[in-house]
Parts: C-alpha cells; sequence; structure tokens
C-alpha cells in the first residue's frame, strides 16, 4: 500500500523549476512557519528552486503533557542521548523520501534536490540523508541535533558523503544546547561527511546572517 503524502506549501518560482529545497520545520510549527523566509533569501530568478515546506503529522508529545501538535517524532524525555524517539524519525524519514521521489517524478533529479530542516526537522534531514542511497545536492541542518548517533556508522552510505552538509546553530540556544548541535557535526566529520559548522548570536531561531549565509551556500550548492 502506498503511503499517503505529506501536505506541504509550495513556493515555485516564475520559471520551470530546475531545483528543490524541502524544508522541515520544528515541533509544533507546521510549513507555514519557515515559508515567508523564501523573499528573505534574494536568489536570483536564474536559479529557479521550487521550495517544499512540509506539515509534520500531528501526534501526541510526552514532554508536552501528551498534547498532541505537528511533531516528526515523540521527544519522552530531554535527555541528550534519548530525545529523539527512533520509530518516529525512522516513519517521518520514509515519508520524506516519500516527498523526494514526487519531486524526481516531476522532473526534477536527487541532485538537485537540497534536503533542509529546524530543530527537529534537522533530527529527520541528518538521519534520512546519510542513508539516503540517491545522490543529493546537500544538506542544511539548523539549530539541531543527531538520533542515535551511534548507529551513524553502521548504517551510512557512501552515496552523499561527500555532499555539503550546512550545520548552524545559536550560541544562546537554551532549546537545542549547542553542545548537540556540535556533537552530531562531530559525529558527521568522524565518519567521512563533509560537514560545516557555523554558530550564531541567537537562541533557538533564525537570524539575518544566517539567511544571508544560507542564500550564499544554496546560490553556491545549486548553481
Amino acid at each position: 500500500m502506498e503511503q499517503e503524502l505529506l501536505p506541504y506549501v509550495e513556493q515555485s518560482p516564475s520559471s520551470t523549476p530546475n531545483a528543490c529545497v524541502i524544508w522541515l520545520h520544528g515541533l509544533g510549527d507546521s510549513g507555514h512557519g519557515f515559508a515567508p523566509i523564501v523573499p528573505e533569501l534574494k536568489l536570483p530568478d536564474t536559479m529557479a528552486v521550487k521550495f517544499i515546506f512540509p506539515h509534520a503529522p500531528e501526534r501526541p508529545v510526552t514532554i508536552n503533557g501528551g498534547m498532541r501538535m505537528r511533531a516528526w517524532y515523540d521527544i519522552k524525555s530531554l535527555d541528550f542521548n534519548s530525545r529523539a524517539d527512533l520509530t518516529g524519525v525512522l516513519e517521518s524519514a520514509s515519508q520524506v523520501e516519500a516527498l523526494i521521489q514526487e519531486q524526481v517524478d516531476k522532473g526534477i533529479p536527487t541532485n538537485r534536490i537540497v534536503l533542509a530542516g529546524f530543530s527537529q526537522g534537522g533530527v529527520i534531514a541528518l538521519h534520512l540523508a546519510p542513508r539516503f542511497t540517491h545522490k543529493l545536492a546537500g544538506v542544511m541542518a539548523l539549530s539541531t541535533y543527531m538520533c542515535e548517533p551511534s548507529l551513524l556508522a553502521s548504517e551510512a552510505t557512501d552515496t552523499n558523503r561527500d555532499i555539503p552538509i550546512m550545520m548552524a546553530h545559536g550560541d544562546q540556544d537554551e532549546v537545542v544546547p549547542i553542545f548537540m548541535g556540535n556533537a552530531a557535526y562531530k559525529t558527521l566529520t568522524d565518519n567521512g561527511f563533509n560537514a560545516t559548522w557555523q554558530t550564531y548570536t541567537m537562541q533557538h531561531n533564525v537570524c539575518m546572517q544566517e539567511l544571508n549565509d544560507i542564500s550564499a551556500w544554496l546560490q553556491k550548492v545549486l548553481a
């Protein structure tokens, strides 16, 4: 049985798109959360990049008293090692894989697709990309961490080991402490992945300097 595609917000360029950014939101947010930043990136029209902002499924979240909200996985505890529920992460990664396939079916090859994610969304991006068997254009992991880092060495494929992985984090982040992001970065580089690490004077959010850097990075990766 084919799984139902996640609903999403789409922002398409004026010309036929030849590249795509699939951007995953954080806990309790929706695809609408990051959509307004597309104009802020000021990408040249010639790039013809389509942006897809999926809505995570609604599920009860343990740390929020079991309240239902949009979440890529349950968070049972804030403990560093068990914050991300692996079962939920795998389910969401599979749903994102289906979104990638939809774009491929529409004529955008995987090597023209950037997988981006903020916080919980970044956890999904960092889980899927190293295990994905088709070449992506790059990965953007913002204010995020890694689910079960000890599994990476045995589960990673070589397909995306050399693609650029941009990791960015606020040095005043109280939601996902910076050491968690840096630990994910180190796990990636220790396993031979092409990750970069950048910090900003901010909390658990994005700032203008970061958006400028994201724009420059996207222009380079999708040139």
